[in-house]
């Protein structure tokens, strides 16, 4: 058979072919990268490390020493720690923990209940170390770290990123919270969110839904804000936020067609009879149109009013009121509180309630001592018993539901109890005790969700 003889100029060049395919994919790749947007550089070694250290977990300083939350050191030299004042309560002293297990125990210098923040003062080994430092606000896309002790889980890191501008989350607190997606759950409140760089950015304050565990969405106090507030709360020369008692809606396009008005300003729904909004003449069915010189077109714009005018102690407020258009002045000063009415001993806490019967504490027994009702906020429902737990034993001692009908505890009592299903633990019940235990979860907010409470 001849062999096929093919001009050399037939042949296929398959070398430049090959080269030429692997330039055009190279220009493609590089002309993507050119255009796509830039990516945040990973944080550097040991960065998140170090600002993990300046991390602290809060403990109550009693000797139930319950897990309570999150905090972090403030500052290039620490003086003081910060957390949220949901965290701490109306606690004076609290227990903090760093991340090399030693232990202190801290007095709360200060707290700021409707702006949600606290300020721990630090002795010992904790006082001087170094704390985390505020960095520039961050941009839409910002990767973030949420640090802090989730659920319990001490000394946890998460990532996520700013998922949209700072926005009021609560329209009665005139701040601007940074949402992010970094995981956070209970127990983080307090903790910080901080930048690739280890520089603070926020202190995680809340999760977006009712069922407080994460759906993607928390908040936290930007550091600009705290850097405002803290030193304030310090010096202790920020006049505390007032409370109106005052509870309002917007003007929505329904309620603006039904009144004939234009649809902006608030719907005042209720005034307490002996609150700020009360005396400045405030009633329900007026319309708030403006607050100094804000117009309030959104909810939230009130809070901010009241907010800037704090110093000057009054700000004057338009409104409608059946048709008419009034200006009243609203006085920021808090009414002077009335004199206690709790018996007290010199030198002593207000006067301890000597004994409780066991019967009155937020239960129904039967003659087996079942249980066979908890009332809903009762010393029984925050110490974790439940309908159908069987009471066996009181401090050790074997009791019948006779005896513990009659039962008067004069301390803190260890019950034996068995559930349903046969299993039995035992329940620590401290009626004298003003920290809330264990609770049901669930069901819905009882208030309308489009009125806000000033």
């Amino acid at each position: 058979m001849r062999p096929v003889y093919r001009h050399p100029a037939s042949r296929p060049f398959r070398p430049i072919l090959a080269f030429a395919q692997v330039a055009a994919v190279l220009f493609v790749l590089t002309l993507a990268a050119a255009l796509s947007p830039a990516r945040a550089a990973a944080p550097a070694p040991g960065v998140l490390d170090r600002a993990m250290d300046a991390v602290l977990v809060v403990h109550s300083a009693d000797s139930a020493n319950r897990f309570l939350g999150s905090a972090f050191l403030w500052g290039d030299r620490a003086e003081v720690a910060v957390t949220n004042a949901h965290v701490v309560g109306e606690a004076s002293e609290v227990r903090l923990i760093d991340r090399q297990g030693r232990v202190v125990l801290v007095p709360v210098i200060a707290r700021d209940s409707v702006r949600d923040i606290a300020v721990l003062g630090l002795d010992g080994a904790l006082r001087g170390r170094a704390g985390l430092e505020a960095g520039p606000a961050p941009d839409l896309g910002t990767p973030v770290w949420a640090m802090g002790a989730p659920l319990g889980t001490v000394f946890t890191l998460t990532e996520g990123m700013i998922s949209a501008d700072p926005r009021q989350v609560e329209p009665a607190v005139p701040l601007r919270l940074l949402q992010h997606d970094a995981a956070v759950n209970p127990g983080s409140s307090g903790g910080p969110l901080v930048d690739a760089q280890g520089r603070l950015v926020g202190m995680n304050a809340r999760i977006a839904d009712g069922s407080r565990m994460f759906v993607g969405i928390a908040y936290a106090i930007t550091a600009t804000d705290l850097a405002r507030l803290v030193p304030r709360l310090i010096a202790e020369d920020l006049p505390p936020f007032p409370n109106l008692d005052l509870r309002a809606r917007p003007v929505d396009l329904q309620l603006a067609a039904a009144l004939g008005v234009s649809a902006s300003g608030l719907l005042i729904d209720q005034v307490g009879q002996t609150g700020l909004a009360a005396r400045a003449g405030l009633r329900a069915g007026d319309i708030l149109i403006a607050a100094g010189t804000q117009a309030l077109a959104n909810p939230g714009d009130l809070a901010f009013a009241i907010d800037t005018a704090l110093e000057t102690g009054q700000i004057d407020l338009a409104i409608l009121r059946q048709g008419k258009a009034l200006i009243v002045t609203l006085d920021l000063a808090p009414p002077a509180a009335p004199a206690s009415l709790t018996r007290t001993v010199p030198g002593d806490s207000a006067a301890r309630i000597a004994s409780y019967r066991l019967e009155t504490l937020g239960f129904d027994l039967d003659a087996s001592g079942r249980i066979t009702a908890i009332r809903p906020n009762s010393p029984a429902l925050w110490s974790g018993l439940a309908e159908g737990d069987r009471i066996l034993a009181v401090n050790g001692a074997q009791r019948d539901g006779v005896t513990l009908r009659g039962l008067e505890l004069t301390a803190p009592a260890v019950l034996l109890v068995q559930a349903a299903g046969g299993q039995t633990r035992h329940v620590y019940l401290d009626p004298w005790s003003k920290a809330e235990g264990l609770r049901p979860i669930g069901g819905a907010n009882v208030l309308d969700p489009a009125v806000v409470v000033f």
